[in-house]
């Protein structure tokens, strides 16, 4: 039993951390290096806004990705939709890392970097629910919490890997050589990982909740269908819910990587480093925020880090503004940190929001929708508004991100106690 558990939670946290690898790559070189590659032109905003708008269309197809796996997650199982959506993942990441810029293919290659941009967002669309309900629809009823957590573990995880793996470019490439051929590697380096995710995946079994959907014949048709006409209000609350940790992870990760080494002039390889510093914390606050909801509930733990991120906006301006590192490192790692009390309970609550028949439908939809909402143009937003009005306004940002999450927590029902 122990062995199960285990290879269990290592399968839903092995996922999300490979795909978030790859999903996090694109993020790093769209803010150092994809916009001279891809996007012809003098100007280096214009390019920096460019790779940003790119960056943004992940987020548009997660839904869509969401809607796809989700409907076959719920009608044919768990296992082949998480195995699917990593290869998906996997292939549309390895072929960016092969794909010639604007100087070889011309107008095809910023085309075909959308589209293959598409496929990433596609593909992570239906990882994180199927990553969740494995935790979760495995776990003891007063545990899902902390079952949850593994999934969620994933994107710190990921993120480390993805920043270790340009910290050691930045360290053995000069600034030529990374943006001309080195920011690729991260990107072929991927295809190991996937043949990783793909083995521990293909050893899984189905959950018991599926399987006792199965035998019930309680599988519906179109899983969308019903929850667009009998869940919106759980679909709305539960992508609302999730705008603030998106916009905190996605503010504190691009755009501040973008404004700390073009702006301020801080070197590449300093600010990756405070980075790293920065989501341990995240790491560090998972843990703990899942023990609490599986204690307290969910939504006081919700309450309490969306009044926290609120407040945490006016600092915004005067400490990563200040050109001080340390400064900058204790205000990345505070915002990482309540973005990880925001993001825990996540793995439980949003499928605890719906029933087993819509549950992977229902669940990824809202996750991905709050991707939409909180992260497909931070960073672009974020770029435009310190343009326009300084850090001040990017602050305004995270604490208008916060207040629509804590509204929304504050609509919704407490879910520690939903049968599965």
């Amino acid at each position: 039993m122990k062995s199960r558990t285990a290879r269990i939670a290592f399968a839903s946290f092995i996922g999300t951390a490979i795909e978030f690898y790859d999903f996090y790559i694109y993020g790093m070189a769209a803010a150092l290096a994809i916009g001279p590659v891809f996007f012809p032109g003098s100007d280096p905003a214009a390019q920096t806004l460019n790779a940003f708008l790119t960056f943004g269309i992940a987020f548009v197809a997660r839904p869509l990705g969401a809607a796809l796996f989700g409907h076959f997650g719920d009608r044919i199982g768990r296992k082949a939709t998480l195995v699917a959506s990593l290869l998906i993942m996997g292939v549309s990441t390895l072929l960016i890392g092969l794909l010639p810029g604007y100087d070889t293919w011309g107008l095809w290659a910023p085309v075909l970097l959308c589209l293959l941009r598409f496929g990433q967002g596609v593909g992570l669309g239906g990882e994180w629910a199927g990553a969740a309900l494995l935790a979760t629809e495995n776990a003891p009823p007063d545990r899902r919490g902390w079952f949850g957590m593994f999934p969620q573990l994933g994107p710190p995880a990921g993120f480390l890997a993805a920043t270790g793996s340009f910290l050691l470019l930045a360290a053995v490439l000069s600034d030529a050589q990374f943006r001309n051929w080195g920011w690729r590697i991260p990107f072929l380096f991927s295809a190991v990982l996937i043949v990783v995710g793909l083995y521990v995946r293909l050893r899984l079994t189905e959950t018991p909740a599926f399987a006792a959907m199965l035998q019930q014949r309680q599988r519906l048709r179109l899983p969308l269908l019903a929850l667009l006409r009998w869940h919106v209000r759980p679909l709305l609350l539960g992508a609302l819910s999730m705008v603030v940790c998106y916009a905190l992870f996605y503010l504190s990760t691009v755009f501040a990587l973008s404004y700390g080494t073009t702006t301020l002039g801080i070197p590449r390889q300093r600010f990756l480093g405070m980075l790293c510093v920065a989501v341990v914390f995240m790491a560090a606050a998972i843990p703990l925020a899942a023990a609490a909801g599986d204690r307290w509930g969910r939504r006081p733990v919700l309450l309490a880090a969306g009044w926290a991120a609120l407040l945490s906006g006016f600092l915004l301006s005067p400490m990563l503004g200040s050109g001080s590192p340390w400064q900058m490192t204790v205000f990345l790692s505070l915002e990482l940190f309540l973005m990880g009390a925001a993001f825990a309970p996540m793995g439980a609550l949003l499928p605890e929001l719906f029933p087993a028949e819509v549950r992977y439908t229902g669940a990824g939809a809202a996750y991905n929708l709050g991707g939409i909402l909180g992260a497909s143009f931070a960073p672009y937003l974020a770029q435009q508004l310190v343009d326009r009005g300084g850090l001040d306004w990017v602050g305004g940002y995270v604490s208008a991100a916060a207040a629509v999450s804590l509204g929304a927590v504050l609509m919704m029902r407490e879910t520690r106690n939903t049968r599965f």
